[in-house]
């Protein structure tokens, strides 16, 4: 039987092995599910709520020991890591408070409007979960909080790399009073995953990672007509306009740049700035960046830890070598450090056109990619110049202006305005193009696995 074994991208060391499933114990995972599930889908939106909010507090209970797990994992910063358990705390409890309304019934007229109708939204049983490795915690929270308030189950393929983190979760929720089979992890290869994307009982896939892998789930879902919600990747695109205040765009775009060692998909990865303000914002944005020094994650006051995995190390290098390469010039870091763990420095791209991966793809680290605009026409042409629409940013004084930009020309899923910030339980979070479809939080995540069902009264 294969193994996985998890590695502390900071030191180099193992951290635990773990031995893979058979695809007869990732089916029976799904099936122990499923039985489940008969019994979770009878109980009231008030029931599953106070299950909710009893894992919110076991994962706070818990918070310093998660947080360091998270650490030791993925090299993430241990203060990252600490706000994350709170992020995730928090959709549990706005799930609760809000899940049972947005569930309610609705009550309809038809026939002309002289005959009741209802729509009702019930579960459809398990739903299957495949998440990245970059936030261990919150990626598979989103998906079962949601779910479980719509009464469906949930079945966890989590990347490798974090395998010690979802386990962990599953053993808080039956800690916090989860019936044991209503989430399961399975720790499986990609080829049962697809196994279990085709299974009968399996009714609905998410997944949240490339778009490579987005489309071969999206595909071999589809297949076998099952419903997908896909969040990929993402070059999110900042844009720095002539009126912008300099001092609050370097602020927030050096913010956006590193946070979480710069492993975010909706990170601020382009920054698009105009003609006008181009030197102001590049000489104090690399010189800020020139400040950020790498260290030991679990340390107090460091700002950027080690990238996930070697593996993860080496594409990131890559895609910087590629894009000088073909021309763009470095400004700050680049250089790839002597040291034990997959450390790469912050690092600022200037010259960066079309053709270089930090022009056309997503780098999954600290490096920013400035990019030179005519004018706040052309930043937003820039913006929308991508294959991803997952977020964004504007850097703009005038605030109506602003956000007529975001509502009207910003093709992205979300749009962040003189700031910088991940996710929020009340807002939706999603993107189009590449970057996949469906929304998650804000109560749009409950009715995205959910049977929609008509009922005409006489």
């Amino acid at each position: 039987m294969s193994q996985i074994t998890t590695i502390n991208p900071a030191t180099e060391e193992t951290i635990a092995t773990y031995d893979k499933m058979s695809e007869a114990e990732a089916i029976a995972a799904v099936e122990a599910c499923h039985a489940a599930f008969l019994d979770w889908r009878k109980t009231s939106h008030a029931e599953r709520a106070t299950h909710l909010t009893a894992i919110a507090e076991k994962l706070r209970e818990h918070r310093d020991a998660l947080a360091e797990l998270m650490t030791r994992e993925t090299g993430k910063l241990l203060k990252d890591g600490k706000r994350e358990v709170d992020i995730c705390a928090a959709i549990f409890d706005y799930t609760a408070e809000h899940g049972p309304e947005k569930l309610a019934d609705e009550e309809r007229t038809h026939s002309g409007g002289d005959k009741r109708g209802v729509v009702t939204y019930q579960p459809i049983g398990v739903i299957y979960s495949i998440q990245p490795w970059n936030f261990p915690l919150y990626q598979p929270v989103r998906v079962l909080a949601a779910n479980l308030m719509a009464g469906n189950r949930c079945v966890l393929k989590h990347a490798s790399i974090c395998t010690g983190s979802g386990l962990r979760l599953q053993e808080l929720c039956v800690e916090a009073g989860l019936p044991e089979d209503i989430f399961k992890v399975v720790l499986i290869g990609h080829d049962v995953s697809d196994k279990l994307i085709e299974h009968k009982l399996v009714r609905g896939v998410t997944m949240t990672g490339s778009d490579g892998a987005g489309r071969h789930i999206g595909a071999t879902a589809a297949k076998a007509l099952k419903k997908t919600v896909l969040e990929l990747g993402s070059n999110d695109a900042y844009l720095v306009l002539e009126d912008a205040d300099i001092e609050t765009a370097v602020k927030f775009s050096v913010m956006g740049r590193i946070y979480n060692n710069g492993e975010t998909c909706v990170s601020a990865k382009r920054f698009v700035v105009t003609d006008k303000v181009y030197d102001a914002f590049v000489d104090a944005f690399v010189e800020q960046m020139k400040q950020i020094e790498m260290g030991d994650p679990m340390a107090d006051g460091v700002k950027l830890g080690p990238l996930s995995s070697q593996e993860q190390f080496e594409t990131v290098r890559d895609q910087v070598d590629e894009s000088v390469k073909n021309g763009a010039k470095v400004l700050c870091g680049g250089e790839v450090p002597v040291r034990t763990g997959a450390y790469y420095p912050a690092t600022v791209l200037g010259d960066v056109t079309p053709g270089m991966p930090a022009y056309d793809d997503e780098i999954f680290g600290p490096v920013a990619a400035v990019i030179r605009a005519k004018d706040d026409e052309d930043a937003m042409r820039i913006a929308n110049d991508s294959r991803y629409g997952l977020g964004g940013g504007i850097f703009c004084q005038d605030e109506e202006r602003a956000l007529k930009l975001a509502r009207e020309h910003f093709d992205t899923g979300m749009v962040r305005i003189n700031s910088f910030g991940a996710a929020d339980p009340n807002m939706p979070f999603g993107g189009v193009k590449d970057s996949g479809y469906g929304r998650e939080h804000g109560g749009f995540g409950t009715k995205e696995f959910v049977n929609t069902k008509a009922v005409f009264l006489p």
